[in-house]
């Protein structure tokens, strides 16, 4: 479905992906993990079309998405839950899950909109609970999950997500886990971008470890579990939900 190769991308003169190659096939949960400034968010955002400049190839179920804007992305099939949530704060639930249906709106999809309002509101019942409730009161577990269903709301075959388990606590972190396996099982393609390299590889089909803008190692995610570099690397403690 998705598949990069040999991706370069630079911020000005520093480069943060070195000739990255990886690909996600439909109806898998794919985890990429690694440290800190590894590269595993810039190439999320050059799949998505926010990194202008790039070298090398991303192509979407064998089309292109070089010099794509992110509209027509989204609009392909790809939707991004960013690191960070990015919502709206003064808005409410529902006009934040709206938004995610933005691109939907233009082709007057009204009434599949509501329809995946509804749907979206059934996977996460505690969003139904707030729907008219300010996004920016909600707690942090369901912001990322208003995050999620805000991608959701765009309908996409591959849905993208940075750090989802970030600051979340352990229970929370399997919540959202649990949300992404069922998501999975109605056929949507996943690719997590995670720092918790326990919880994602726990949860994933397959897994690349990033290292330095290259991927360092992949394979099938119970093998990198049990890959000795991988765990004295990035399984310790810290890691642990």
């Amino acid at each position: 479905m998705l598949r990069v190769r040999d991706l370069k991308c630079r911020y000005g003169t520093v480069p943060a992906i070195n000739g990255i190659s990886l690909e996600i096939n439909a109806g898998e949960l794919v985890a990429l993990v690694g440290a800190n400034g590894a590269g595993k968010s810039t190439l999320l955002q050059a799949v998505c079309g926010f990194v202008p400049d790039w070298e090398g190839d991303i192509a979407f179920e064998k089309e292109s998405l070089y010099s794509l804007r992110p509209a027509q992305i989204v609009r392909k099939g790809i939707s991004l839950v960013p690191e960070g949530r990015l919502l709206f704060p003064p808005l409410s639930v529902k006009e934040n899950l709206e938004l995610g249906a933005y691109v939907r709106y233009r082709r007057r999809e009204h009434k599949e909109v509501a329809e995946d309002l509804e749907t979206v509101l059934d996977l996460f019942p505690i969003l139904k609970q707030r729907a008219k409730q300010p996004a920016g009161t909600l707690s942090g577990g369901e912001q990322q999950m208003l995050a999620i269903g805000r991608a959701l709301m765009a309908r996409p075959r591959l849905l993208l997500l940075d750090e989802p388990c970030m600051g979340l606590a352990p229970l929370l972190v399997l919540v959202i886990l649990e949300t992404l396996a069922q998501l999975r099982a109605r056929g949507i393609t996943i690719l997590l971008v995670e720092q918790n390299a326990r919880a994602a590889l726990g949860a994933a089909d397959r897994g690349y470890v990033i290292e330095n803008g290259t991927i360092a190692i992949e394979g099938p995610a119970r093998d990198l579990l049990l890959n000795k570099s991988v765990t004295q690397a990035y399984l310790g403690k810290e890691c642990r939900v």
